[in-house]
Protein backbone atom coordinates (compact mmCIF):
# COMPACT_ATOMS: atom_id res chain seq x y z
CA UNK A 1 0.00 0.00 0.00
CA UNK A 2 1.21 3.21 -1.47
CA UNK A 3 -0.75 5.36 -0.38
CA UNK A 4 -1.40 7.03 3.60
CA UNK A 5 -4.34 7.81 5.28
CA UNK A 6 -3.48 11.67 5.51
CA UNK A 7 -3.45 11.67 2.12
CA UNK A 8 -6.77 10.68 1.74
CA UNK A 9 -7.80 12.92 4.05
CA UNK A 10 -6.45 15.94 2.14
CA UNK A 11 -7.55 14.38 -1.34
CA UNK A 12 -11.31 14.29 0.06
CA UNK A 13 -11.05 17.87 1.64
CA UNK A 14 -9.61 19.32 -1.55
CA UNK A 15 -12.43 17.51 -3.43
CA UNK A 16 -14.84 18.87 -0.91
CA UNK A 17 -13.40 22.91 -0.63
CA UNK A 18 -12.13 22.35 -4.57
CA UNK A 19 -9.22 24.71 -2.94
CA UNK A 20 -5.96 23.32 -1.81
CA UNK A 21 -5.60 26.48 0.89
CA UNK A 22 -8.99 25.93 2.68
CA UNK A 23 -8.45 22.24 2.95
CA UNK A 24 -5.21 23.08 4.83
CA UNK A 25 -6.94 25.63 6.76
CA UNK A 26 -9.30 22.39 7.81
CA UNK A 27 -6.28 19.84 8.35
CA UNK A 28 -4.08 22.75 10.33
CA UNK A 29 -1.42 22.26 7.80
CA UNK A 30 0.17 24.46 5.75
CA UNK A 31 -0.87 25.29 2.23
CA UNK A 32 2.68 23.76 0.75
CA UNK A 33 2.47 20.63 2.57
CA UNK A 34 -1.15 19.76 1.55
CA UNK A 35 -0.40 20.78 -2.59
CA UNK A 36 2.88 18.16 -2.26
CA UNK A 37 1.04 15.66 -0.50
CA UNK A 38 -1.69 15.76 -2.86
CA UNK A 39 0.94 15.84 -5.97
CA UNK A 40 2.61 12.73 -4.40
CA UNK A 41 -0.45 10.92 -4.14
CA UNK A 42 -0.76 11.74 -7.83
CA UNK A 43 3.06 10.60 -8.92
CA UNK A 44 2.73 7.67 -7.13
CA UNK A 45 -0.10 6.07 -9.09
CA UNK A 46 0.42 8.31 -12.54
CA UNK A 47 -2.87 9.28 -12.17
CA UNK A 48 -4.98 13.13 -12.16
CA UNK A 49 -7.24 13.49 -9.56
CA UNK A 50 -8.24 17.00 -10.60
CA UNK A 51 -8.90 19.50 -13.20
CA UNK A 52 -7.02 22.43 -12.53
CA UNK A 53 -8.73 25.90 -13.75
CA UNK A 54 -7.28 28.84 -12.49
CA UNK A 55 -7.06 28.95 -8.26
CA UNK A 56 -9.69 26.06 -7.98
CA UNK A 57 -9.47 22.54 -8.69
CA UNK A 58 -12.58 20.60 -9.79
CA UNK A 59 -12.73 16.47 -9.56
CA UNK A 60 -12.15 15.21 -13.01
CA UNK A 61 -14.27 11.38 -13.72
CA UNK A 62 -11.36 9.38 -12.14
CA UNK A 63 -11.22 11.48 -8.85
CA UNK A 64 -15.36 11.56 -8.65
CA UNK A 65 -15.02 7.34 -9.04
CA UNK A 66 -12.05 7.33 -6.03
CA UNK A 67 -13.48 10.21 -3.86
CA UNK A 68 -16.77 7.56 -2.56
CA UNK A 69 -13.83 4.93 -2.59
CA UNK A 70 -11.86 7.33 0.04
CA UNK A 71 -14.69 8.39 2.14
CA UNK A 72 -15.60 4.47 2.32
CA UNK A 73 -12.18 3.39 3.57
CA UNK A 74 -12.11 6.24 6.02
CA UNK A 75 -15.10 5.61 7.34
CA UNK A 76 -13.79 2.14 7.98
CA UNK A 77 -10.56 4.21 9.36
CA UNK A 78 -12.47 5.87 11.68
CA UNK A 79 -14.83 3.35 12.92
CA UNK A 80 -11.63 0.86 13.42
CA UNK A 81 -9.86 4.22 15.83
CA UNK A 82 -12.83 4.54 17.71
CA UNK A 83 -12.86 0.53 18.47
CA UNK A 84 -9.26 1.02 19.57
CA UNK A 85 -10.34 4.16 21.71
CA UNK A 86 -13.08 2.51 23.49
CA UNK A 87 -11.52 -1.44 23.54
CA UNK A 88 -12.01 -1.15 27.48
CA UNK A 89 -15.66 -0.94 26.66
CA UNK A 90 -15.89 -3.87 24.76
CA UNK A 91 -15.34 -6.56 27.35
CA UNK A 92 -14.15 -9.22 25.36
CA UNK A 93 -12.40 -11.55 27.57
CA UNK A 94 -10.84 -15.22 27.58
CA UNK A 95 -11.51 -17.26 30.85
CA UNK A 96 -9.63 -20.32 32.24
CA UNK A 97 -11.02 -22.31 34.32
CA UNK A 98 -11.27 -25.71 36.34
CA UNK A 99 -13.92 -28.18 35.53
CA UNK A 100 -15.50 -27.90 38.62
CA UNK A 101 -16.05 -24.30 38.78
CA UNK A 102 -16.26 -23.97 35.01
CA UNK A 103 -18.64 -26.61 34.48
CA UNK A 104 -20.84 -25.55 37.32
CA UNK A 105 -20.26 -22.02 38.55
CA UNK A 106 -18.31 -19.80 35.39
CA UNK A 107 -21.60 -20.10 32.96
CA UNK A 108 -24.32 -18.52 35.60
CA UNK A 109 -21.75 -15.32 35.41
CA UNK A 110 -22.40 -15.03 31.66
CA UNK A 111 -25.50 -13.43 31.82
CA UNK A 112 -24.43 -10.65 34.50
CA UNK A 113 -21.64 -10.15 32.76
CA UNK A 114 -22.72 -9.71 29.51
CA UNK A 115 -25.96 -7.34 30.16
CA UNK A 116 -22.83 -4.98 31.08
CA UNK A 117 -20.25 -6.21 27.88
CA UNK A 118 -23.60 -7.04 25.29
CA UNK A 119 -21.24 -6.90 22.50
CA UNK A 120 -18.54 -8.63 24.47
CA UNK A 121 -16.78 -12.02 22.75
CA UNK A 122 -16.24 -14.81 26.06
CA UNK A 123 -14.11 -17.76 25.93
CA UNK A 124 -14.53 -19.71 28.17
CA UNK A 125 -11.75 -22.34 28.42
CA UNK A 126 -12.47 -25.56 30.82
CA UNK A 127 -9.71 -27.40 31.93
CA UNK A 128 -7.51 -29.50 35.22
CA UNK A 129 -5.83 -26.48 37.73
CA UNK A 130 -2.36 -27.15 35.97
CA UNK A 131 -3.29 -26.55 32.70
CA UNK A 132 -5.09 -23.20 33.74
CA UNK A 133 -2.47 -22.02 35.50
CA UNK A 134 -0.18 -22.36 32.73
CA UNK A 135 -2.68 -20.73 29.84
CA UNK A 136 -2.51 -17.58 32.87
CA UNK A 137 1.60 -17.21 32.58
CA UNK A 138 1.53 -17.72 29.12
CA UNK A 139 -1.33 -15.41 28.22
CA UNK A 140 -3.32 -17.71 26.94
CA UNK A 141 -6.35 -16.25 28.84
CA UNK A 142 -6.85 -13.62 31.11
CA UNK A 143 -7.64 -14.55 34.27
CA UNK A 144 -7.88 -18.15 35.56
CA UNK A 145 -10.57 -19.62 38.21
CA UNK A 146 -9.04 -22.50 39.94
CA UNK A 147 -9.80 -24.64 43.05
CA UNK A 148 -6.37 -24.78 44.73
CA UNK A 149 -3.49 -22.79 45.55
CA UNK A 150 -0.79 -22.40 43.55
CA UNK A 151 2.61 -21.42 44.19
CA UNK A 152 4.49 -19.41 41.30
CA UNK A 153 6.67 -16.53 41.82
CA UNK A 154 5.11 -15.16 38.38
CA UNK A 155 1.44 -15.89 39.59
CA UNK A 156 -1.21 -13.84 41.67
CA UNK A 157 -3.73 -15.83 43.33
CA UNK A 158 -7.17 -13.54 44.93
CA UNK A 159 -9.43 -15.20 46.93
CA UNK A 160 -12.98 -15.49 45.75
CA UNK A 161 -15.23 -18.23 47.87
CA UNK A 162 -15.48 -20.94 50.14
CA UNK A 163 -16.23 -24.67 48.99
CA UNK A 164 -16.36 -27.93 50.55
CA UNK A 165 -16.24 -31.48 49.21
CA UNK A 166 -18.66 -33.90 50.25
CA UNK A 167 -18.09 -37.62 50.63
CA UNK A 168 -21.09 -39.79 48.80
CA UNK A 169 -22.05 -42.86 47.99
CA UNK A 170 -25.13 -44.13 45.98
CA UNK A 171 -28.73 -44.48 47.49
CA UNK A 172 -28.38 -48.34 47.54
CA UNK A 173 -24.51 -49.01 48.53
CA UNK A 174 -24.43 -50.54 51.74
CA UNK A 175 -22.39 -47.42 53.55
CA UNK A 176 -25.43 -45.60 52.95
CA UNK A 177 -27.57 -46.10 55.84
CA UNK A 178 -24.52 -44.90 58.47
CA UNK A 179 -24.53 -41.69 59.62
CA UNK A 180 -20.91 -41.67 59.98
CA UNK A 181 -18.46 -43.41 58.22
CA UNK A 182 -15.42 -44.84 60.84
CA UNK A 183 -12.10 -45.03 60.00
CA UNK A 184 -12.44 -49.22 59.19
CA UNK A 185 -15.19 -47.99 56.78
CA UNK A 186 -12.91 -45.39 54.88
CA UNK A 187 -9.90 -48.43 54.26
CA UNK A 188 -11.76 -51.13 52.71
CA UNK A 189 -14.23 -48.95 50.80
CA UNK A 190 -13.19 -48.34 47.28
CA UNK A 191 -12.81 -44.87 45.93
CA UNK A 192 -13.14 -43.39 43.00
CA UNK A 193 -11.45 -39.61 42.92
CA UNK A 194 -10.08 -36.65 40.68
CA UNK A 195 -6.70 -37.54 39.17
CA UNK A 196 -3.76 -36.36 41.67
CA UNK A 197 -3.22 -32.92 39.83
CA UNK A 198 -6.80 -31.56 40.64
CA UNK A 199 -7.95 -29.46 43.19
CA UNK A 200 -10.49 -31.59 44.66
CA UNK A 201 -7.50 -34.92 44.76
CA UNK A 202 -5.35 -32.27 46.92
CA UNK A 203 -7.93 -31.21 49.26
CA UNK A 204 -8.96 -34.72 49.48
CA UNK A 205 -5.24 -35.75 50.25
CA UNK A 206 -4.20 -33.11 52.56
CA UNK A 207 -8.06 -34.45 54.64
CA UNK A 208 -6.61 -37.68 55.12
CA UNK A 209 -3.25 -37.76 55.38
CA UNK A 210 -2.89 -40.02 57.79
CA UNK A 211 -4.96 -43.01 56.27
CA UNK A 212 -3.92 -42.45 52.53
CA UNK A 213 -1.47 -45.33 53.13
CA UNK A 214 -4.54 -47.51 53.73
CA UNK A 215 -6.94 -46.17 50.97
CA UNK A 216 -8.08 -48.24 48.66
CA UNK A 217 -8.34 -45.94 45.26
CA UNK A 218 -10.45 -47.85 42.62
CA UNK A 219 -10.53 -45.89 39.67
CA UNK A 220 -9.11 -41.64 38.91
CA UNK A 221 -11.07 -39.95 36.71
CA UNK A 222 -10.85 -36.28 35.07
CA UNK A 223 -14.18 -35.80 34.84
CA UNK A 224 -17.04 -34.69 37.48
CA UNK A 225 -19.79 -36.42 35.81
CA UNK A 226 -17.48 -39.57 35.03
CA UNK A 227 -17.36 -40.09 39.18
CA UNK A 228 -20.68 -39.67 39.65
CA UNK A 229 -21.88 -41.83 37.22
CA UNK A 230 -19.94 -44.36 38.62
CA UNK A 231 -20.66 -43.97 41.80
CA UNK A 232 -23.91 -44.11 41.39
CA UNK A 233 -23.60 -47.90 39.49
CA UNK A 234 -22.09 -48.88 42.85
CA UNK A 235 -18.34 -49.21 41.59
CA UNK A 236 -17.33 -47.28 44.91
CA UNK A 237 -17.80 -44.18 46.89
CA UNK A 238 -16.66 -40.82 45.85
CA UNK A 239 -15.29 -36.89 46.74
CA UNK A 240 -16.52 -34.01 44.96
CA UNK A 241 -17.55 -30.27 46.10
CA UNK A 242 -21.22 -29.55 47.32
CA UNK A 243 -21.26 -27.55 44.14
CA UNK A 244 -21.25 -30.46 41.68
CA UNK A 245 -23.50 -32.91 43.96
CA UNK A 246 -26.34 -30.16 45.13
CA UNK A 247 -28.96 -31.81 42.66
CA UNK A 248 -28.20 -35.55 43.14
CA UNK A 249 -28.53 -34.97 47.13
CA UNK A 250 -31.84 -33.41 46.11
CA UNK A 251 -32.84 -35.51 43.57
CA UNK A 252 -32.18 -38.79 45.85
CA UNK A 253 -29.74 -40.74 43.48
CA UNK A 254 -26.55 -39.88 45.42
CA UNK A 255 -26.24 -39.64 49.69
CA UNK A 256 -24.19 -37.31 51.47
CA UNK A 257 -21.87 -39.29 53.42
CA UNK A 258 -20.61 -37.73 57.25
CA UNK A 259 -16.71 -37.79 57.58
CA UNK A 260 -16.44 -36.77 61.37
CA UNK A 261 -13.75 -34.38 62.62
CA UNK A 262 -12.92 -34.43 58.97
CA UNK A 263 -14.01 -31.14 57.17
CA UNK A 264 -12.92 -30.80 53.06
CA UNK A 265 -12.72 -27.11 52.88
CA UNK A 266 -11.26 -25.36 50.36
CA UNK A 267 -10.81 -22.03 48.82
CA UNK A 268 -11.24 -20.91 45.09
CA UNK A 269 -9.21 -18.23 43.63
CA UNK A 270 -8.85 -16.14 40.55
CA UNK A 271 -5.62 -16.37 38.95
CA UNK A 272 -3.84 -13.52 37.74
CA UNK A 273 -0.17 -12.57 35.89
CA UNK A 274 1.62 -10.99 38.79
CA UNK A 275 2.58 -7.35 37.56
CA UNK A 276 0.44 -7.42 34.88
CA UNK A 277 -2.08 -4.54 33.82
CA UNK A 278 -5.15 -5.48 34.89
CA UNK A 279 -8.07 -4.93 32.44
CA UNK A 280 -11.54 -3.28 33.13
CA UNK A 281 -13.19 -6.68 31.75
CA UNK A 282 -11.18 -8.74 34.22
CA UNK A 283 -12.14 -6.79 37.03
CA UNK A 284 -15.68 -6.18 36.24
CA UNK A 285 -15.55 -10.13 35.55
CA UNK A 286 -14.54 -10.34 39.29
CA UNK A 287 -17.20 -8.29 40.72
CA UNK A 288 -19.68 -10.25 38.54
CA UNK A 289 -18.71 -13.42 40.31
CA UNK A 290 -18.20 -12.13 43.61
CA UNK A 291 -21.62 -10.30 43.67
CA UNK A 292 -23.39 -13.05 41.95
CA UNK A 293 -22.25 -15.30 45.15
CA UNK A 294 -22.83 -13.40 47.92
Amino acid sequence: MRFTIRQLQIFLEVAKHQNISKAAQRLHMSQSAASEALLNLEHTYEVALFDRVSNKLALNAIGQTLRKEAESLLAHCASFEQTLLDHTEVGHLKVGASFTIGNHLATRYLAGYLANYPDADVQLDIANTPDVVARVLNFDVDIGMIEGEVYHRELELIPWRDDELIVFCAADHPLAGKKSLTNKDIREASWILREPDSGARQTFDRALAGLLPDINIYLELKHNEAIKNAVESGLGIGCLSQIVLQKNFANGDLVPLNLPRRKMRRTFYFALPRDRFRLESVEFWMRTCREMDS
